[in-house]
């Protein structure tokens, strides 16, 4: 597993809120407009959470607080190769979000899995390195 995404109302805060609670540190922080999306990557212990805050109503992280409010957003799984793994999965018959891979937070090379295709959960695979 590479992260977990959690969709929050105030970054600032939520970045507070984990640094004390978990004892997380602040890893990377950035914001990309094209995408709706202001973000922050932590270490906590030996895994990573990605917060995640939207730059208005109208994005997909906006709407997703609009329709469910803050929480978990979807969970990353770390692969060799993003563009391989969307082929194989493809085959399989997996509904796909992405059939490409496209350039997502921190640089990273991400593309989502439809949540109908696991259990409900947003599911993003990432290339990291």
């Amino acid at each position: 597993m590479h992260h977990l995404g959690v969709a929050v109302e105030d970054l600032d805060e939520a970045v507070t809120t984990y640094e004390r609670i978990f004892g997380a540190r602040l890893e990377h922080r950035e914001t990309v407009p094209d995408q709706g999306v202001e973000a922050a990557s932590l270490k906590v212990g030996d895994g990573r959470v990605e917060l995640l805050a939207s730059l208005g109503e109208e994005t997909p992280v906006g709407k997703f607080l609009t329709e469910r409010g803050p929480g978990m957003h979807h969970v990353a799984y770390e692969v060799a190769d993003v563009r391989a793994a969307i082929g194989e999965l493809a085959e399989q018959g997996v509904e796909l979000v992405d059939e490409e891979p496209r350039q997502g937070l921190f640089g990273l090379e991400v593309a989502f899995l439809h949540p109908n295709a696991v259990n409900g959960v947003l599911s993003e695979l990432v290339h990291d390195g």
